[in-house]
């Protein structure tokens, strides 16, 4: 963190993590027998487990978690794929499409997710992407959004026909996290069978999940998405909520998967709660008496902690130095601060501190630091822009 003092005013400029450290070190996640594994609680991104958690690997396909996210993000779920002669040639797991047939997109991504179907992973590419290579493009540029920083896709399916694909657990938790923010997503992971419409017979298709931590093994399961290739060995993305906590686990080249991610589970669901650190609304009980009950924060801040954790949580609070011209011009500022919790000395969380007196409402947080950057050039004197 890079504190500035310019003109009277204090700024804060801070830097972002994509998922915070501070990992546990149990017996049950010591004895993970994966080459690679990672353990988080989706909401805050928190690390609760790693094991080489950054290292670059064959993912086999769980690769079919991005494929799904492009297909609902595209908008045309309800729109018809015609399947090519290219789809049927996909080796693997199938969900036995054929050539020419009409099928909904959303049917598409269920055979995907649940059946894991590479022919479907096949049809979804062409139909969203406009074809395989332009659809892998299109699954780069969202790893590069998301912060997958050791990831490349080469195909949509995760078999082993390119060199130049791999991803590593963390990269993978991160894409698990995003595309859990999308409901439809969550919806179809967490299907354990689906019917779809089957053109050439009279009976329809029935998809029962492969996941079996979510159609029996494991009762907090919430979904997830399997993988396997002879190089890439087992791989699983796997998720579970219990009261208001939601975790996420991956391992890569794990022959014990599944008791791998109970372990995990269990073992964070035992030894953490989301715990309200700080409630959103008026803060009170500052020292400063300019800013004491006329500052609040827009959100409540919520961290996975352990109960001798919780005894080492610290809040901190940073002002702009008030300016005269604010009461005499009576034009406020809207963001004054900054409301920041530390775990011993790690910083964990930061949230803006809006001043009740500021003439705009308080911005969503997205734009929070573009309004404090704003605020910080203009003191100085110079352009934000450059």
């Amino acid at each position: 963190m890079l504190q500035l003092l310019k003109k009277g005013l204090l700024f804060i400029v801070i830097s972002s993590i994509l998922l915070t450290g501070l990992t546990i070190h149990s017996p049950i996640a010591e004895a993970v027998s994966a080459r690679s594994a990672i353990l988080i609680e989706q909401e805050t991104g928190r690390v609760l487990y790693a094991k080489d958690e950054h290292t670059k690997r064959r993912i086999a396909s769980i690769t079919k978690i991005m494929t799904a996210v492009l297909a609902i993000e595209s908008g045309k779920m309800d729109t018809y794929a015609t399947v090519s002669a290219r789809a049927l040639q996909a080796e693997g797991s199938a969900i036995y499409l054929q050539e020419g047939e009409k099928i909904k997109l959303q049917d598409l991504v269920y055979g995907l997710m649940l059946r894991s179907g590479n022919d479907s992973a096949v049809a979804i590419a062409e139909h969203v992407g406009g074809s395989l290579e332009g659809f892998v493009y299109m699954m780069n540029q969202k790893a590069a959004e998301i912060g997958m920083k050791n990831t490349e896709f080469a195909n949509p399916h995760g078999l082993d026909d390119h060199e130049n694909h791999f991803s590593s657990a963390y990269d993978m938790a991160l894409l698990c996290k995003y595309a859990m923010h999308l409901p439809q997503y969550r919806e179809i992971a967490s299907t354990k069978v689906h019917r779809a419409p089957n053109p050439n017979a009279d009976w329809d298709r029935v998809w029962k999940n492969k996941n079996k931590l979510l159609t029996g093994l494991y009762e907090y399961s919430t979904g997830g998405k399997t993988g396997y290739t002879k190089r890439a060995k087992r791989t699983l993305v796997s998720t579970a909520t219990k009261g208001d906590m939601n975790l996420i686990a991956v391992t890569i080249d794990d022959p014990d998967d599944w008791n791998d991610h109970i372990g995990m589970f269990n073992e964070a669901f035992e030894h953490y709660d989301m715990y309200e650190v700080k409630k959103k609304g008026t803060i009170s009980g500052l020292t400063d008496s300019y800013y004491n009950k006329q500052v609040f924060i827009s959100r409540s801040i919520t961290y996975p902690l352990t109960q001798k954790e919780i005894k080492e949580i610290s809040i901190n609070y940073e002002f702009l130095e008030p300016d005269k011209r604010w009461e005499r011009e009576r034009s406020f500022p809207g963001v004054v601060g900054k409301l920041s919790v530390k775990l011993k000395d790690e910083e964990i969380e930061s949230v803006p501190l809006f001043f009740k007196k500021g003439k705009s409402r308080a911005p969503d947080e997205a734009g929070f630091w573009e309004t404090f950057q704003r605020i910080f050039y203009s003191s100085i004197g110079a352009d934000a822009h450059g």
